[in-house]
């Protein structure tokens, strides 16, 4: 028990060390942040972000969010970039450089060559009064009081910090071009995610049987259509117009009041002004629609509110959504 007592202890404290520090970088954003997020809003190049050991870590990271969320990056290793990578730094491209203490070696063989190329450096760094830092265009401050390592030794709070301000970097570009759940869907087309943001109800459908019947059918032939097109539904029709739906629940009813169905029609039973939603419409919509009203199915209809099937609850389980 103490031994776990003590795991927990361990474990809460990093938390709190991290949480605290994270917190105060809202007290050191300045307008140097505010400048390097305007020069990259406006530059015609990309993001290179680059750095050593963890914050190189860190800098593979930022470059996957700019990505997906619609700023041009690439990722360069701080070490690499003095042994040959350096060629991938383009006329334009705006560097990111990361570094904890601003003073490594590789950070300062890195830093000249890049100026010299006539590129902008934005420093992301602890210290701001390192060679990282005097020598950035822009600096954004990453400093924190320890590392959550009680030795206040292996990377932790540190590189969570940085991380910290690489997204708010992607946010605030995000938020300046407009970038919207559509573009986001752009970059992400795979996945349960993808699907969200993409996936149409006409895309849903289109495989799908489409039960329908007359009013004036009788229940025997609806019950046939909802077996056979093995949807659990029916539309109901007047002249191709949709005026009702009967679902198995609703066939379970009326049997269970009556067995003379010989004078029964579809429009006896029917629920009239049954929900429907648009082919148009985005797939997530539908899902919501059947959450709020608890139920399974739904009619679907074109622009001009014809009738073209059904959508299911494991049509939406089947591609990932639910």
């Amino acid at each position: 028990m103490k031994k776990t007592n003590s795991i927990i202890k361990t474990a809460k404290e990093t938390i709190l060390i991290e949480s605290d520090a994270i917190a105060n970088l809202a007290n050191l954003i300045d307008a140097d942040f505010e400048d390097a997020v305007n020069f990259i809003l406006n530059s015609n190049g990309r993001v290179i972000v680059t750095g050593i050991g963890k914050s190189a870590n860190i800098a593979n990271k930022i470059v996957a969010t700019f990505n997906s969320t619609g700023t041009p990056a690439i990722f360069m290793h701080a070490a690499d970039a003095i042994h040959g990578d350096l060629g991938n730094v383009q006329k334009d491209d705006v560097v990111i450089c990361i570094s904890k203490s601003g003073n490594t070696p590789e950070i300062k063989v890195l830093v000249p060559l890049i100026k010299n190329y006539g590129n902008k450096i934005v420093a992301i760094t602890g210290n701001k009064d390192s060679y990282l830092g005097e020598n950035a265009d822009f600096t954004l401050n990453a400093y924190v009081e320890k590392e959550a390592c009680p030795n206040n030794l292996a990377p932790t709070t540190s590189t969570t910090a940085q991380l910290v301000l690489g997204d708010a970097l992607a946010v605030c570009l995000l938020n300046l071009k407009g970038f919207t759940s559509r573009d986001f869907a752009k970059y992400h087309p795979g996945g349960a995610l993808g699907k969200r943001l993409y996936l149409r109800v006409s895309d849903l459908v289109e495989n799908n049987e489409v039960p329908k019947v007359n009013e004036s059918d009788s229940i025997a032939k609806v019950i046939v259509e909802i077996s056979e097109k093995r949807l659990g539904v029916t539309a109901v029709l007047n002249n191709d117009n949709l005026v009702g739906i009967i679902t198995d629940g609703d066939i379970r009813r009326m049997l269970s009041k009556t067995t003379e169905i010989n004078q029964i029609l579809a429009k006896d039973i029917m629920g009239k002004n049954p929900k429907t939603i648009s082919t148009e419409a985005m797939a997530i919509d539908a899902l919501n629609t059947m959450e709020n009203n608890s139920i399974s199915q739904m009619l679907v209809v074109d622009n001009n509110n014809k009738y073209v099937g059904v959508v299911h609850l494991h049509d939406l389980i089947k591609e990932g959504i639910f």
